[in-house]
Formats: structure tokens, sequence, C-alpha cells
């Protein structure tokens, strides 16, 4: 009722409202609960009251259909509160809204988006849909009238002001609805601008102003339709016969414009100038009616246009008699006469409720208290993470893998030095060191060769299920290419103009995505085999490490000296002191590891981050947090919890290479006393002692770089399977949905079909028998559906069409449909040519030939009309 009431009094007004968009019925508080109950570390149940609140004013807002001012505070309420929890959560938290679009030719199907800024713009286009509509409504008889309508168009411009500058850059969709993209909004500020500017124009009229103020008015809202007019031009969604309207209205103030300034220059005694700008009117109002043609326009604004053409020739041929007989004043040229001044009135206002929504949102504020204030915003969640990222990455690769490169070079530099198996060897020349009895039990106990081959095996089920999400996201990826490119060959490029995979913006970043997470897999399918290589390399060993000690003394030969010779001793017990040295900054090392990384799990900023987010948003009420606004507090924890670690590294490093270089001075001297005084059967022990250190130290390695790989897959989990592969499915989903709906548009018939074809080339084919017997309602079927039964059984027609007259019917997707055929009579002595002594029959099974009295035989009866099926 509201629709075909508001329809009237489009038809019966000269100013345009705009139409509410509908929606569906929708639980947003059963969303938001699912994903507070996943996400967050909170109960659903304590915000019970804020849940039931949030569907109370969306279910009040989407019913707004009738414009009452008390519409405006159910729609701004729900958009105040949509503001403050898109600060709390995603903006594709999960729930479906459905809105139908309000302009254009599809406000029959509707537009499902999980974006909770598409559910504000659509609430906010409703409410500027109210103000106009209200405005309207409103009775322009009265001067105070007048203000309330030009108030409210001035409005519903703020609003869609808003929504273009504010809300639409955020919408994060590559497809915004037509009646909402920036050509579309562009075009509707300034159509309510232009109307608002006419209330004022009307206003000066009836307050009887100047006929120069009235021009300036009136020449002011015709660039302001003119402004709406080419933005529409641009639309898809803006209608043929607004667009006509705009150009009837710009056209018609412009005419009135100059009426008003050469009644201006009547006054003035200005008579050449007012015959000129008459002349000007009467073109511009017949512009204006020339708009007319196609009965786009309503009465009001046809009898406005031609009622202001009859009074401006009038004054026309008066004002051309009058110079002529008595002033005899120039006419100028158009070109030579001024341009009329512009006095502006209406100016787009944003009502403070939705441009500072935060404003009215308190416990005794307008709005009442913000909703799920209690819960930790959405962004200070992903601050969250994004320290704990950062703070991980430094600990684990600026400090602890410095600290193992350095380990690293340790080691390198002893085995090329053959320690500690040339000391040992001399030290103790029969049965097995004491380190290498210790690490001996220590691979024991830890079952190292089992431990390596199970977190192998655990690191190839990662891999394998990180490639498997991987796959699933490539597989969606490529499935929506191949139907893209599949409906683009069926329909060609020129009108398949939709961009492609790779070229539409989120399709071509998760392209490059999977061209990164390919190159992931390759470099971590390297590094595992680089890892497996080295576990092959000490395998034997540490089979011998892992044995009994029989198996070690078997292996470990015993020198033929029994005591190392009495000249050494100085330099083994020097070389036996640095190499300590050594030792003990390895074993230091390794305790500060542990302890940076016991440090790094205990660090928790979520209290610390809690209080700073609401000191932010004290300080800046009306900012949304973002992640951005925590930065300068990481810095500064970051700097105080870790930077003395990385201070201490540049110490560490410089003790290190004071202790090697000991090394290799006692290992020298070493080496060339052992030289002076001989080997004396140490070789062989010391080359296999050296073996077993270095076998020791190599699955110390590996252990830390299996570590490594499973840490790497696990969080390449999260990065395949909820930011490629989930992503990708939804994008997947969305660009379907998006082909269905312009292949069914691409599909309807074109509008050339509707053409009813000449009549001679109808009788031409009544004329030519056909070499093949098509049934009608056969041929028809194949296109069609039968027509419902009330179709079928309609009254007898009164007349009946002469075979001239040719049949019509829809083709779908561009391909001819063919006309149907009469059939020839079973005994026609003429050989198939129909003559006007014969009976119509149409061909088909008697069943098909039945008609609504009965009849079942195939001849055709004057009083049952023409069917088909």
């Amino acid at each position: 009722m509201a629709t075909a009431r508001r329809d009237t009094r489009q038809l019966t007004s000269n100013i345009l409202s705009l139409p509410f968009r509908r929606s569906n019925n929708l639980s947003l508080a059963s969303t938001i609960r699912q994903y507070i109950n996943e996400k967050y570390d909170q109960h659903p149940d304590m915000f019970r009251h804020d849940l039931d609140v949030i569907d109370a004013l969306r279910r009040d807002a989407v019913n707004v259909r009738e414009p009452h001012p008390s519409g405006a505070q159910k729609l701004q309420a729900y958009a105040a509160q949509l503001a403050w929890i898109g600060g709390k959560f995603p903006i594709d938290i999960g729930a479906e809204f459905t809105w139908y679009p309000a302009l254009g030719y599809n406000t029959e199907r509707p537009m499902v988006r999980n974006n909770l800024k598409y559910e504000l713009m659509n609430v906010l286009y409703n409410l500027a849909a109210l103000y106009s509509q209200l405005a309207v409504n409103t009775t322009r008889s009265t001067t105070d009238g007048i203000k309330s309508a030009a108030n409210n168009f001035s409005l519903a411009a703020g609003v869609l002001s808003h929504m273009k500058s504010a809300v639409l850059p955020e919408l994060r969709m590559s497809d915004p609805p037509e009646d909402m993209d920036e050509h579309t909004l562009e075009s509707l500020i300034q159509l309510m601008l232009a109307q608002s500017q006419e209330c004022f124009w009307q206003k000066a009229v009836m307050d009887g102003y100047k006929d120069a103020s009235i021009a300036k008015l009136a020449a002011r809202v015709s660039d302001l339709y003119n402004l709406a007019g080419e933005a529409a031009v641009k639309s898809e969604a803006i209608s043929s016969a607004w667009i006509h309207h705009m150009s009837a209205k710009h056209h018609h103030f412009a005419a009135a414009a100059q009426y008003r300034a050469a009644c201006d220059c009547l006054e003035k005694r200005k008579y050449g100038e007012e015959v000129a700008r008459l002349m000007d009117a009467v073109a511009c109002v017949t512009e204006g009616i020339k708009e007319t043609k196609g009965g786009y326009l309503n009465k009001t604004v046809v009898d406005d246009l031609n009622g202001l053409k009859r009074r401006v020739e009038e004054d026309l041929k008066r004002a051309e008699k009058d110079n002529d007989m008595i002033f005899l004043n120039p006419v100028p040229p158009k070109q030579d006469l001024k341009i009329l001044e512009r006095a502006n009135m209406a100016i787009a206002r944003t009502p403070p409720q939705v441009a500072n929504p935060f404003d009215h949102l308190g416990d005794k504020a307008e709005f009442g208290a913000p909703l799920f204030s209690r819960l930790v915003p959405f962004s200070v969640h992903v601050a969250i993470s994004i320290y704990e990222e950062r703070r991980d990455r430094l600990v684990n690769q600026n400090i602890i893998q410095e600290l193992e490169n350095l380990t690293t070079k340790v080691h390198t530099l002893l085995s090329s030095l053959g320690l500690p198996g040339s000391l040992q060897a001399l030290e103790k020349p029969l049965g097995l060191p004491p380190g290498l009895v210790q690490h001996a039990e220590e691979i024991r106990q830890a079952d190292a060769i089992g431990r390596l081959q199970r977190s192998f095996a655990d690191i190839d089920k990662l891999r394998a299920a990180d490639l498997s999400l991987f796959e699933e996201g490539k597989a969606a990826l490529a499935a929506e290419e191949e139907e893209d490119q599949n409906l683009r060959m069926r329909f060609g490029t020129e009108r398949w103009q939709r961009p492609d995979s790779h070229s539409d913006p989120q399709g071509a970043e998760l392209w490059a995505n999977a061209a990164d997470i390919e190159g992931y897999f390759q470099t971590s399918i390297s590094s595992d085999g680089v890892v497996r290589d080295k576990f092959a390399s000490i395998q034997d060993l540490l089979v011998v490490l892992s044995g009994s000690d029989r198996a070690l003394l078997d292996f470990v030969p015993s020198s033929r000296s029994k005591e190392p010779v009495e000249e050494l001793k100085p330099a083994i017990g020097r070389l036996r002191s640095a190499y300590n040295d050594v030792l003990r900054l390895e074993s230091r090392r390794r305790k500060k590891v542990e302890s940076l990384r016991e440090n790094a799990r205990r660090d928790d900023i979520k209290p610390d981050m809690l209080k700073e987010a609401a000191r932010l948003e004290r300080t800046y009420p009306t900012t949304q947090l973002v992640p951005a606004h925590f930065e300068d507090f990481f810095e500064k924890r970051l700097d105080r919890l870790y930077e003395p670690e990385l201070e201490a590294l540049e110490r560490e490093a410089e003790e290190q290479e004071r202790l090697l270089g000991q090394v290799e001075r006692a290992n020298r001297d070493f080496e060339s006393q052992k030289r002076q005084f001989g080997d004396r059967g140490h070789r062989e022990r010391e080359q296999a002692l050296q073996k077993l250190e270095a076998a020791y130290f190599k699955y110390k390695e590996i252990v830390n770089n299996l570590e490594a790989g499973r840490k790497f897959y696990n969080d390449l989990n999260k990065v395949v399977g909820q930011g490629f592969r989930d992503t990708a499915k939804k994008w997947a989903t969305q660009r379907r949905m998006e082909a269905r709906a312009l292949e069914e548009e691409l599909n309807m018939p074109p509008l050339s079909n509707l053409n009813i074809s000449n009549a001679p080339q109808q009788y031409q084919q009544y004329q030519t028998p056909p070499q093949n017997h098509a049934m009608p309602h056969q041929t028809y079927q194949q296109q069609q559906q039968p027509p419902p039964l009330q179709q079928q059984q309609q009254p007898p027609r009164q007349s009946v069409q002469s075979p001239e007259a040719s049949i019509q019917s829809w083709a779908t997707g561009g391909e001819t449909m063919q006309q149907p055929q009469p059939v020839a009579p079973p005994a026609n002595p003429m050989g198939g040519v129909w003559n006007p002594g014969m009976k119509i029959r149409f061909g088909g099974t008697p069943n098909s030939a039945q008609g609504a009295d009965g009849n079942k035989s195939g001849t055709w009866n004057p009083n049952s009309g023409i069917k088909f099926g």
C-alpha cells in the first residue's frame, strides 16, 4: 500500500523521492553469538542483553516503510550501533545480509553479502529515502512547509554524501550495488540538492522577492539538475524516466531564470536585453518540452513546462512589439548576454547522528549504551596477534638464530681442528672418554633414531595436510577461471565484460598468494631434503652411539701407547683449558636460548594492551581503533624487553672470537709438539672419536632443524587454510553468483525480438508449403512453458486475426524461433496452398488439439480462440 501511494504521489508531483530498499529477516545476534564463541575467550552469555538489543534494532530499522519522522531515529540508532560494532568485529562476520535494490531494472533480484559495511550502506540509504519521502509529503503551499521540505532534502543529500565519502570506500566489494555505486550516489546527491534549491526558489516566488534574486536561485536549480543528469547517465540504476525528468527540469529552470532576468531588464528599461533573454527562455523551454516525448514525464512537469512556455511566448511577443515600435533598442546576441549569477541555498547537511554516531552512544545518550562494550575490540585481537608474531620473529630470528649461527661456527672450527677427538685420543688412550660416554647415554635416553624418524613422519603429515589445503584453494581458483573462460567464449568478450580471474583485484591477489605459497613449498621441500641428507650421513654413527658400550669400544680402537708422551702434556693441558672455555660458553648459550624462549612464552601482552586500548578510546572517542594505533606501544615494549639481548649479541660474538683464537693457538702448539714427538698409534682412535663427536653435534643440529620445520608447517597451515583456501572459496562462490546473475541478464531476450514482422513476409510464409510440418504447439513449448490453466480457459475472442498477421514469440539467447506453420488438411486438392474457402486447422495429436469446449477433432473452432500447447 505504501508503495502504491508513493507511486501515485510521484505521478502527480513535480519532484522525486527515493524508494526504500527491502530486506529479509535475519538474526544478527545468532551470528555474533557464534563468532564470539569461536573467536573470543569471553562467553556469549555475558552479552545476552546486547544480542537481544541488536536484533530488535535491526527489526525496527528494516521495517521502516512509511514516511514518518519516528523512522529516522530507528534507522539512525541501528546505523550508529553498526558503526560501533564495526570496531569490535571483522567486516565479514558471517551474516548473510539480503537486500533488494530500490532503483534500476533488477529490483526483484536480491543481493546477498557477508559484509557489515554493506548492511550499514543499506540502512543509511533507507534513511536518505525517508528524508526524501518526508520532503515530498510535506505541504509546500506555506512558507513553513517549504522550509521543512528543503531541510529534509538537504538531510537526504547529506546522508548520501556521507555514504559516498565515508562508507563506500570501506565497503571492500568489487561489485557494489548498482543503485549505491559512486555515479548513482553522486546523481542522487545532486538531485536532492536540486530539489532543496527548488524549494528555496519556490519560497522566494511566494514571498515576492525581486526578479533578479529569483533568477539567481533558478539558475542554480538548473545547474544542480544538470549535474544530477550528467551523473545519472553514467549510472546503471537510474531509469530513463528519471534522466528525462532531470533534463526537463534543467531546461525548465534555465528558462525560468532567463524569464526572471528579462523581467528585471524590463524594470530597468533594458528593452533589447529583455527581448534577448526572453528569446533564450523560449529556446530553453522548447528543449525541455522535447523531453516529454515518449511519455517519460508526469503530467505536473509537462503542465509546468507548457504553462511557462505560454507565458514566455506572450511576453516575448509583447516585448518585441514594444521594442520594434517604441524603444528601438538593439537586441544583443546570446553570447553577448552577461552570464546570470548564482545564489546557492541548498547544502548537503549530514545529520550529526550519522556524521558522529559515537557522540550519541552512552548510558544517558540518545541511542543508549554502545553494544558489546565489554568485548575486547577485534582490532585489539589483531594487534595482539601482530605483536606476538613480531616478538617471535625478533626472538627466534634476530636473537636465537644468531646465537645458533655462532654455535655452528664454533663446531665448524672445532671439527676442522679435529677437536675434541685429537685430545681424547691422547688423554685416554684406552676405553671410552667421559664426554663420549655422556653423549652416548643422551642418545640412548632420547631414542635418537626413533625420535628423528617420528619427526620426519610428522613433518611429512603436516606438509601433506598443508598441500591438501593449498590444492583445495587452487582447485577453487582453477574451477572459477575455467567457468569464466567458458562463459566468455560462449557470450564473447564484447558482451562478457566482467574482468577475468587474474584482472579482478581480489582474484589477482589470490593468484599472487598462490604463487608465493608454491614458492614456500618448493623451498621447504628442498630444506627437508637437506635435513634428510644430514640424517642419512650420520645414521650409522647414531646406531653406534645408541648401542651398548661394548659396541662403542669395538668402534673406537685403542691406542698402541698406554700413556701420552711426557713432552706433550703441557700442550695438551693448554688445549684442554681453551677447549673447556669454549664448552662453557656453549653451555651458557644453551641456557640463555632456553631462557629467551621461556620468557617469550610468558610475555602476555593482553592486559597491557587492554589498558592501552581503553586509553586510546578515551582519548579519541570518535576514532575507530585499528592495529596501526598500537605501533608505538609495540616498539617501546619490544625495545624494553629485548633490546638488551640484541646488544648482548655483539659482546657474545666478541667473546667467542677471543676464545676460538685461544683454541687455535693452543691447537697449533699441540699439533707442532705432536709432529715433533710422533703420533705413536693415536691416529685411528682420534678419527673414530672425532666422527662420533661430530655425529652427536650433527644430531643436535638436525633436532633443531626439525623443530623449525614443524613450526614452519604449523604456521603455514594457517596461511594456506584460513588465509588462502577459505578466502579463495568465498571469492569463487561470490564470482559464481555474479556470473549466474550476469548470465541470466545476457540470456534475457533482446528488445528487438518484440518487433512485429511485416505482414507481406508472413503472408509469403502462408503461401509457401512447408517441407517439414512442425506442430505449432511443439515449437512453442521448446521455448516457453505452457500457460497456466486460467489463461487457457479464456472466453472466446470476438474477432479473429487475419492470416496476414504475424505471430512473434520470445527467443532465448538470441536464437531465432521457428514461426508456427499451418498444416495442410489431409485431403487437399490444391497441393498445400490455402484458400479462403478452407478451414484453418493446426496439426498435432488429438490430445494436443483438444479445445476448451471438449472438441477433440483437429478442426479449429472460431468460437474457441487460438490456443497453443
